[in-house]
């Protein structure tokens, strides 16, 4: 499975992005998705999941209520809509898919990676 992520950039503190993700399988409902960031310096850390059916969703704190992740399988392609961006949010985004239901918030629980977008928010 191949995940190409796209969508970002830099845009100003309070501002909103829409990242895309999408998968090189004629499976993707068979997987559970994942965003992760990772800011210079410091791990990658969890940021949203998605059950492969897109019922389920979890969300980290830092972001919770700002940002939204959704999926069309018949797109193979789950978003990341980013909204009330702070500075703080800056870091590369990368996908990841986990084979089964439900999402990982653990970055050894993903079976496949994309190679991730760099996200700016200027303050």
């Amino acid at each position: 499975v191949q995940l190409q992520a796209s969508g970002g950039g830099l845009v100003q503190a309070g501002g909103s992005l829409r990242l895309s993700c999408r998968a090189s399988t004629r499976t993707f409902s068979d997987y559970a998705m994942g965003w992760f960031r990772q800011a210079p310096g410091k791990e990658r850390e969890f940021v949203v999941g998605i059950s492969r059916s897109g019922y389920s969703t979890k969300s980290a704190d830092p972001v919770k209520g700002r940002f939204t992740i959704s999926r069309d399988n018949a797109k193979n392609t789950v978003y990341l809509q980013m909204n009330s961006l702070k500075p703080e949010d800056t870091a590369v985004y990368f996908c990841a898919a986990k084979f089964g239901s439900a999402w990982s918030q653990v970055v050894l629980g993903y079976d496949y990676w994309g190679q991730g977008t760099q996200v700016t928010v200027s303050s």
